[in-house]
């Protein structure tokens, strides 16, 4: 690997970082948003519904953008935009204020979640093994030191601003920084410069059809994360009757076994396959939550939810990956359109999972997230490198295409 694809790699790890924690401070600090703000809680599920369909719409903004704006230009302005707009969700006293700092945040975070992924789909065709992995671990790594620090304001009633301020002041210079290094399109594999749109965005065209098995992986891997991001602590206090302290630990455990699954994930795919690594994990999910459904007390839900996070935390890097095999003359673009059903699959998770706690049983509810992820089993072809098809077992492009920056695999 060239010096270049070790820089690329790097900045683009840290970009994910600071993703994970400006996300995590923002939905962590949603009950001291709603109070500073006068929020009332009518107004409040349209607010957090306005931030996912932002976000899509500027994912698919996004997908038009980049065939004339390299996707590295794109990630490098929409970072700061978020990290800015955090600030101004944290420093602003009218709702009027609020509503426009959620806007900015909700259509930067599709731009930015679009682009980063697409980077990280160039850099691994260029390295020629699994890396996705590993840059969603280093989202989940901020995540938790995002919901740490969100805690820590928490704890020491510090104003929103002045929690926030500290953390933009650091992460947003970085990221401008550690931008100079970004990599996309042919200079990944070449180590020239990249025209625009030159990272798989234009030529081929993407069809419905075939990115459709993977459009629903996606929604569904994100109803299973919402439920527990959501749920996990009510389920925990009003069904299996822990404390309230202790039902702040699932979704703890839950972003520290995606970490580490995320962490040592890109081994398994390497060693064993994308597909096979993707059933197993669809597998160990539904089997999750089957356990938080049945279990008879606090200790064995929380067995659940662990389960849940080692076994969804595979799912989306690798959606993201086998989009970029499918599509490898237009793989920004189909990037771009898988990224918006991670927004689908969040407005309809936490919805879906409360109105059949409402109407039926949250215990019975558990179980529509389990059937909708081991339906991704029957997918998981889609998830099969080229090589993968004809005896293989891992992706291995061919020297030249890497040599040449080709989208092939």
């Amino acid at each position: 690997m060239t010096d270049v694809l070790r820089r690329g790699r790097a900045s683009l790890a840290f970009g994910f970082f600071a993703q994970g924690v400006a996300f995590a401070l923002l939905v962590t600090r949603i009950p001291a948003i709603q109070d500073r703000y006068g929020v009332s809680d009518a107004l409040l599920p349209v607010f957090l519904a306005a931030v996912p369909v932002l976000a899509g719409a500027g994912s698919v903004a996004t997908e038009r953008l980049v065939r004339r704006v390299r996707p590295s230009r794109v990630l490098r302005w929409s970072q700061p935009v978020v990290l800015l707009a955090l600030l101004g969700a944290g420093a602003g006293d009218r709702v009027a204020e609020l509503a426009v700092a959620l806007a900015v945040f909700g259509l930067a975070v599709g731009a930015l979640d679009a682009s980063m992924n697409m980077l990280g789909v160039s850099l691994q065709r260029a390295y020629g093994r699994s890396i996705m992995l590993g840059f969603h671990a280093a989202y989940s790594l901020g995540g938790i030191l995002g919901a740490s620090l969100a805690w820590a304001g928490a704890h020491w009633e510090l104003a929103l601003w002045v929690s926030y301020l500290p953390v933009v002041a650091v992460l947003l210079p970085a990221a401008l920084v550690g931008s100079r290094w970004y990599v996309d399109g042919e200079r990944a594999g070449s180590g020239a410069e990249a025209p625009a749109g030159g990272g798989g965005g234009g030529g081929a065209s993407v069809g419905f059809a075939v990115l459709l098995p993977l459009c629903l992986v996606m929604t569904f891997a994100y109803i299973g994360d919402s439920t527990v991001s959501n749920w996990s602590a009510k389920y925990l206090q009003d069904v299996l009757g822990s404390s309230e302290q202790l039902a702040t630990v699932p979704y703890n455990v839950y972003m520290v076994t995606t970490l580490v699954g995320r962490a040592v994930g890109d081994f398994g795919v390497r060693r064993l396959g994308a597909a096979a690594v993707v059933r197993g994990g669809a597998v160990v999910a539904a089997g999750g939550f089957a356990v938080v459904a049945v279990a008879p007390g606090a200790w064995v839900g929380m067995l659940g939810f662990t389960l849940l996070g080692l076994g969804l935390c595979v799912l989306v890097p690798q959606t993201f990956a086998a989009a970029g095999r499918l599509f490898p003359g237009a793989s920004d673009a189909a990037v771009a359109r898988l990224n918006v059903f991670n927004y689908v699959g969040f407005l309809v998770g936490s919805p879906l999972v409360g109105a059949l706690g409402d109407a039926w049983s949250y215990r019975g509810a558990m179980l529509v997230p389990m059937v909708l992820v081991l339906v991704t089993v029957v997918y998981a072809r889609s998830f099969e490198a080229r090589s993968d098809r004809y005896g293989g077992g891992h992706e291995r492009p061919r020297t030249a295409d890497v040599g040449r920056g080709s989208n092939g695999l």
